[in-house]
């Protein structure tokens, strides 16, 4: 062998030495070990996929789908109201039009004749989607949606969607495309608590589903994306404009789909559904009870899709007998007194709520005569005024602030006002705000005390800028009236401008009478279900306000219960025997509203009436006629038989009498106040506060401010200009002292008082 030979070996041999001696990572990352590996993964995922079909079965249909009633029960027990069981007549696709079965499969899966059940890059998505945390959404079938609500559940799991998968593929090969369709418009979930197509067209439109038009059909398929959002009747502007959106999506993949022509489609408008009706058994209060019970559950975190599913048993804090009492005393001082003929009797509301304020408890409630008739509950609508009964929160407000008058003086029960009407409010909040007190009346100077008896809004308007209109507002939001703290602070708001609800106006006065210690009212007791735990809302927390603000505020209601414009209702009730009360009546506006909020140491009660126009009015106002809309806010003067305006310390300050008197039957429990100095009887005035005018009333005090409410008068607008009005109190009977009534012009004689217009309970 040559040398060249022997040369030509060993490189050979190198390489091969060299080859062998291939170490690292790379000894693993070859080819045909990469390929081998790909395909050995593909055939374990297809094991894992076959063996994963064969294991899971088509189950049995899930409890949800099998709903049982709600339960709704009054406090010790006894049943109110049996409601909720599923809503939901299955119905036929023979019993469905063609057009409206088509939009319906336009709206959600377009390919739902040709698919195998399944989408598979919805579903991926959809899956990933859960497991990285970016949300519930996914593109699913008409077949994994009816599987998820008729064999598994809401939840958004990887497992469940999963199982989703598997069982659409089963339920697409062992049923027809038209048995899916069935179902899944049967089992869907419309809102309104109607389950299935059948449900649904009858509580958007009032006709059976065979009725159904095209657009009515697109509309309850366009509701299943979204139920409670895209519900005409209680949309917002930007629901509203989703849901069209929508409509208008199924509709044109109708066309796309060749199952509705163009030229049909192209004049198709939309078609707003009706108002929502009322569910059987929710007849006289009844359901204003299930509606306020309902609604606290869901702002605890359940969907009103899950309320209404069923199996849910509702214990209320309504107490049967003092909700009796009352119904009892609304019907035995207004709707009684209703003549159907009228036109004042046939618009009048009344709203009603009574809390525990020591627990928070809603132990009555009233939200107008039949709930079947009228489904707006008057006991939580924020829609009116609640007039001067807004004059404690500011007061309060100022004391706890430690607020200060204009010149300087601290804010209490004694402080001295001048309380002569159209006085322009001080500071830079007031901006020249000079508001009328009732008839245009002078009161002159006036102690804090004085000025709340008699509702004196020129007081209470500077007390709101003295205090900082922010604080103010945000205070009353901390008491109570929630939703008041996104409004535009203005001094008008110190005067009861804003809207609020009976059952915000009993929060405020229980949070006073439980000195300062804030009570939410709280309608649901407990809430059980075999599936899900509910924790309660606290009806009592912290303090919002001091103890001695709340009892200072509590120690002048008292004097406005014995000296003040309900005198005669409350505290002359003959049913009284001796009870401590505190309270404040209120008169809005043109007379549109009229309250009265009081309470004793152990219960506290928010009566509110007002106009909402059974039919449109033609209405004259600040010498202007116009037509008021069907719900729209009306004068409620002359109604109940009242010959005038109905004043806060008539009507419903009898109802709040003859209500909480019985209620509290028994009971005399007296006020334990600690007030330190703040609500000491105020002495005569010493101190002339302000700038008063020169014309100086023709009676004057000589040892304190009269004992006087003023009377009704026409009000005026939010933020008038030049002059507003605002809400005031009308008094029980005619005080026997009046203070002066401004001049009127040069030729005006101090000595002839003006003819007060007097409630009709007047003496």
């Amino acid at each position: 062998m040559g040398r060249a030979e022997e040369h030509c070996r060993g490189r050979g041999a190198h390489r091969r030495r060299g080859k062998a001696r291939r170490k690292g990572i790379r000894r693993f990352f070859t080819w045909k070990k990469l390929l081998g590996t790909f395909f050995g993964l593909c055939l374990l995922t297809m094991g894992a996929c076959y063996a994963v079909y064969v294991t899971v079965p088509i189950p049995e249909a899930n409890a949800m789908a099998q709903r049982q009633n709600n339960v709704y029960k009054f406090s010790d027990g006894k049943v109110l109201a049996r409601l909720g069981q599923v809503n939901r007549d299955i119905v036929g696709l023979e019993k469905i039009s063609k057009p409206v079965q088509e939009v319906f499969v336009a709206a959600e899966n377009m390919s739902f004749y040709d698919d195998d059940g399944v989408d598979l890059k919805g579903t991926v998505r959809g899956l990933w989607n859960t497991v990285s945390g970016k949300g519930k959404q996914g593109g699913s079938t008409i077949t994994q949606q009816y599987v998820k609500n008729y064999y598994l559940n809401q939840d958004q799991t990887v497992t469940r969607k999963l199982k989703e998968l598997v069982i659409s593929l089963k339920v697409d090969q062992r049923y027809s495309k038209s048995e899916i369709l069935a179902g899944y418009i049967n089992t869907s979930y419309y809102g309104r608590g109607a389950y299935g197509i059948q449900a649904a067209a009858q509580a958007y439109y009032d006709v059976d589903s065979s009725r159904l038009t095209v657009e009515q059909g697109a509309y309850l398929a366009s509701l299943l994306q979204a139920p409670s959002q895209y519900d005409w009747a209680v949309a917002s502007d930007t629901g509203k404009k989703l849901v069209t959106e929508r409509w208008n999506y199924a509709l044109d993949n109708a066309v796309k789909m060749g199952s509705l022509d163009p030229g049909r489609r192209a004049a198709m408008k939309f078609p707003t559904p009706g108002a929502p009706r009322p569910r059987p058994g929710t007849e006289g209060q009844t359901g204003y009870l299930v509606q306020a019970a309902d609604a606290e559950i869901r702002r605890q975190g359940v969907s009103e899709q899950e309320l209404h599913k069923g199996s849910w048993t509702i214990t209320l804090n309504i107490d049967r007998k003092t909700q009796k009492l009352l119904e009892n005393a609304v019907k035995a001082e207004l709707t009684s007194k209703l003549d159907p003929r009228k036109r004042a009797d046939q618009d009048i509301q009344v709203g009603a709520v009574s809390v525990d304020p020591h627990t928070g408890a809603v132990v009555a409630l009233y939200g107008g005569q039949d709930f079947t008739e009228h489904q707006l509950s008057n006991a939580t609508t924020t829609t009116y005024q609640p007039g001067s009964t807004f004059k404690p929160v500011v007061f309060a407000s100022a004391l706890e602030n430690e607020a200060k008058t204009h010149d300087g003086r601290s804010v209490n029960a004694r402080t001295v006002y001048n309380g002569n009407s159209e006085v322009p409010v001080k500071g830079e909040e007031g901006r020249g705000y000079a508001p009328p007190n009732l008839d245009d009346i002078d009161h002159g100077p006036v102690s804090v005390q004085e000025a709340m008896n008699q509702s004196v809004n020129s007081v209470f308007a500077q007390m709101g800028v003295d205090v900082g209109l922010d604080r103010v507002r945000d205070d009353a939001d901390e008491l109570g009236i929630t939703g008041i703290r996104q409004q535009k602070a203005h001094p008008a708001m110190s005067l009861g401008s804003y809207g609020a609800s009976p059952l915000q106006m009993a929060g405020v006065y229980a949070t006073l009478a439980n000195h300062g210690k804030k009570v939410t009212p709280t309608v649901v007791k407990k809430a059980e279900h075999p599936t899900r735990t509910y924790e309660p809302k606290q009806g009592t927390g912290d303090h919002v306000i001091s103890r001695e603000t709340a009892d200072s505020v509590t120690s002048v209601l008292k004097g406005v219960v014995d000296d003040g414009s309900a005198r005669k209702s409350v505290a002359e009730a003959k049913n009284r025997q001796g009870r401590q009360v505190a309270g404040k009546t209120g008169t809005s506006d043109d007379n549109k509203s009229a309250w009265y909020v009081g309470y004793t140491p152990n219960l506290a009660t928010a009566v509110g009436l007002w106009g909402e126009a059974a039919e449109p009015r033609q209405v004259t106002e600040d010498g202007k006629e116009r037509v008021v809309p069907k719900g729209g806010q009306v004068s409620i003067a002359g109604a109940a038989g009242n010959p005038r305006q109905v004043a806060g310390g008539g009507t419903p300050a009898r109802i709040w009498s003859a209500y909480t008197f019985e209620a509290v039957k028994g009971d005399h429990t007296t006020f334990d106040l600690e007030t330190g100095s703040n609500s000491d009887e105020a002495p005569a005035p010493t101190h002339t506060p302000d700038t008063m005018p020169t014309t100086a009333p023709t009676t004057a005090p000589t040892t304190a401010p009269p004992t006087y409410s003023p009377l009704p008068t026409t009000p005026p607008a939010d933020v008038p200009s030049p002059r507003p009005t605002m809400p005031a109190d009308t008094p029980e009977q005619p005080p026997t002292h009046r203070p002066t009534p401004r001049p009127t012009g040069p030729t005006h004689n101090p000595s002839v008082k003006p003819t007060p217009t007097e409630p009709d309970e007047a003496g």
